[in-house]
């Protein structure tokens, strides 16, 4: 059995909008600790690892998490990943404080972190992996 893969990026970038309009503020994530599941594709049926660290920086939300090689969906994501076919991260949450942005959209203030993910199309164009280690 492997320790897994370790896998950096950001989940969420501050301070610019998704593309649904929302924009994360700096400090939104205060209080939220890396006991959250790392999932492919958002789905709570498909584990890939565990989440090590989240840190708000000036730029995000930046996580390190190892991804398993001994379950399928791991060693997919991990293909995935390694062939530049997939280096979307993002985050499932809860909102717990937020104000409508004039335009459309919503200025997230805080929010409850439920999971973060390994995606295809990251809500956020630049919450991206950046690193893979062994």
């Amino acid at each position: 059995m492997s320790d897994g893969v370790l896998v950096r990026g950001y989940v969420s970038r501050f301070d610019t909008p998704d593309r649904s309009g929302d924009l994360v503020r700096r400090g939104a994530f205060a209080g939220s600790r890396a006991d959250v599941p790392l999932l492919w594709q958002h789905d709570v049926e498909r584990p890939i690892g565990r989440v090590l660290s989240l840190v708000e920086d000036a730029a995000g939300l930046r996580m390190e998490a190892r991804i398993s090689p001994d379950c399928r969906d791991g060693r997919d994501a991990l293909a995935l990943l390694r062939a530049g076919a997939v280096d979307g991260l993002s985050f499932g949450y809860r909102v717990k404080q937020a104000r409508p942005v004039p335009g459309g959209g919503r200025e997230l203030l805080k929010l409850e972190l439920l999971e973060c993910s390994v995606v295809t199309l990251p809500m956020h164009a630049h919450a991206r992996v950046t690193a893979i280690l062994p």
